[in-house]
């Protein structure tokens, strides 16, 4: 049978995962009677919750006695440690755009990583059934990303398709005809090439692992040369082909529609999954052991952001959650590092119990903190801290940089540029992007971008879109004002009264309402003026056989600021701590006894005047 192996690649919410959908079902993958969930692909809780693809995931499906290997990637850059590692498994990349939106920053992230890599992808313009839909310019524009990224003449003659996955057609031209895919299935066939076979025996590249109750690790990646069957005999090397294990394949798994299925034998070209080995990871050569020589794999972009995980020490710990020791946190935080090759772990120098989590950018470290939790797991997180680098030639101390793209009503952009200039961000490009609408291009350092989504939202009313991705290591900035306000932290532990709530309102908004459990040293709400104020808010009514006219009406209780993870992470300080349980989101100083708290920040100010 002949093969081809394909991703989907494109910006997020551009629709890949429901492209693939449509392909599935069209191609006979699913049965009539079947049931199968939307964006079947979005296997995930979290990804299901959010509407975005996390993970990547192989599909296959056959049209015409060709086999299509399809891989959904990730759209979001937090995630491109995926999507570098999968497009070395294909041969060809189907590049989706909106055709109102036109390409936006994680297209060209995604479509730069496809032409470093030789691949020469097919253009889909998607969702041509929008309304404000402008196919003529986003096609111009697409064009010029190609040649901004040094397509060469091969790649920029790339073919065009345009149609809407959720009404599942595509054809040649805009208007039509609407029936079906095949066109999409056709092109792909004639377009790309079946996956080039080398010489000699079996080698495969490690794409992807996963943990298996019932396989143990599972591992995705492409043939190169040979074939692999059960109980064979392999070595695995690492990327300076030194051995890190030699072992006995248990299973060989290839992809059927949304199912994996048990196969004799792997071919060279195809995509399988292998189980067996204990120590092979991404990154890795899985070979005959008459291999010397490791695949060569490509280099993954650095981390960008840090964040301290800790255990939780609070009075509350193991109440909530039943992973609570460091051992089984630091056991947890390896596993994902050892499958997400984006992320680094290593331990605190600055406290025991602790480990310093590097990843791509706020979304990545705030999924794996929801997976642990929903796992449960609980922890305390410190803020999001950016990872500096020295220019080993000046000594210049250096921080990442992005590339923000905001999308907002016109009479919006005022605020936008003005609290994103104050984050020390710069203006590179504002042009009109529809009806009544702005783009805005900033060039903006990491640090001041932390927490500034849920606080675009609300200068936009909602109506703001933004899209961040790294764009180069520059000179620092300077300073980045941060937080104006004080806490409000509990002296008590017991359960909030809504007696006390009410008469401390006034000194700033609450994040607890009666009856939530609180500790010394816990933030329950946001004080006023800028300094730290330790309050009382268990405090019920003394109550008396005195009844006096007026004086018993209900409390009203000014409805709480709700904390969400993203939320917290991007409020808290220097000295503050997100506390995470299975059930709850606390916000806590880092020291709660007050007495050492105070002894700290004399040292500290005693320091900075020094």
């Amino acid at each position: 049978m002949n093969l081809r192996n394909i991703a989907i690649i494109a910006h997020v919410d551009h629709g890949k995962t429901t492209l693939i959908d449509r392909l599935l079902a069209q191609s006979g993958s699913f049965r009539d009677n079947q049931k199968v969930a939307e964006r079947a692909m979005d296997s995930n809780d979290l990804e299901r919750e959010r509407g975005i693809t996390i993970l990547a995931k192989v599909t296959s499906l056959v049209w015409k006695d060709t086999r299509i290997n399809i891989v959904d990637t990730p759209g979001h850059a937090d995630f491109g440690g995926e999507v570098e590692r999968i497009l070395n498994m294909v041969d060809g990349a189907v590049l989706l755009v909106d055709a109102a939106e036109g390409p936006m920053p994680q297209t060209k992230f995604v479509l730069q990583k496809a032409l470093k890599i030789g691949l020469r992808p097919i253009v889909c313009i998607n969702k041509i059934d929008r309304p404000d839909e402008r196919h003529n310019e986003v096609v111009n524009e697409v064009f010029d990303l190609f040649a901004a990224l040094d397509a060469s003449e091969e790649q920029l003659d790339f073919p065009i398709i345009y149609g809407s996955a959720k009404q599942g057609w595509m054809a040649d031209k805009p208007a039509g005809p609407q029936q079906g895919m095949g066109p999409l299935f056709d092109l792909v066939i004639r377009h790309f090439k079946p996956p080039v076979v080398e010489e000699g025996p079996f080698r495969m590249l490690v794409t992807t692992i996963e943990a298996n109750p019932f396989l143990g690790r599972v591992l995705t990646g492409r043939i190169r040369s040979g074939s692999v069957k059960a109980n064979q005999v392999v070595k695995v090397l690492d990327r300076d082909g030194s051995l890190v294990e030699q072992g006995r394949i248990s299973k060989v798994l290839a992809f059927r529609g949304l199912e994996r299925v048990t196969v004799e034998e792997g071919q060279a070209g195809d995509i399988v999954a292998i189980s067996g080995l204990e120590k092979a990871t991404v990154a890795e050569t899985i070979a005959d052991p008459a291999v010397s020589q490791a695949i060569a794999a490509q280099p993954i972009d650095p981390p960008t952001l840090t964040m301290t995980f800790r255990i939780n020490d609070g009075p509350f710990a193991g109440k909530e959650g039943d992973k609570v020791q460091s051992r089984v946190i630091r056991d947890r935080l390896l596993r994902e590092a050892e499958g997400n090759v984006a992320l680094k772990v290593t331990a605190s120098v600055n406290e025991t119990d602790a480990f310093e989590v590097a990843g791509r950018g706020e979304l990545q470290l705030g999924i794996l903190i929801e997976t642990m939790r929903r796992e449960g797991f609980e922890l305390t997180v410190g803020r999001p801290r950016v990872v500096f680098r020295t220019d080993e030639a000046t000594g210049e101390r250096l921080e990442p940089i992005e590339e923000v793209i905001v999308d907002v009503d016109e009479a919006y952009t005022g605020i936008v540029v003005q609290k994103l200039s104050e984050r020390r961000a710069k203006m590179r490009d504002m042009r009109p992007s529809g009806t009544g609408r702005q783009r805005i291009v900033f060039h903006a350092p990491t640090r001041g971008l932390i927490g500034y989504q849920s606080e675009l939202l609300s200068d936009t009313r909602g109506t703001a879109i933004m899209n961040r991705i790294f764009h180069s290591y520059a000179p620092h900035v300077g300073d980045i004002p941060g937080r104006h306000t004080g806490a409000l932290i509990s002296n008590s532990e017991g359960e909030a009264a809504a007696y006390a709530i009410f008469n401390l309102q006034d000194r700033g908004p609450m994040f607890i309402e009666h009856g939530t459990r609180v500790y010394p040293g816990m933030i329950v709400g946001e004080h006023t003026r800028g300094n730290d104020l330790e309050l009382n808010v268990i405090k019920g009514k003394k109550l008396t056989n005195v009844r006096a006219s007026g004086k018993d009406e209900a409390v009203v209780l000014t409805p709480p600021i709700r904390m969400s993870l993203e939320k917290a992470l991007a409020y808290v300080g220097e000295d503050e701590l997100v506390e995470v349980t299975p059930k709850s989101i606390r916000l806590r100083k880092a020291i709660l006894d007050p007495h050492l708290r105070k002894r700290a920040s004399r040292a500290k100010e005693a320091e900075s005047a020094a």
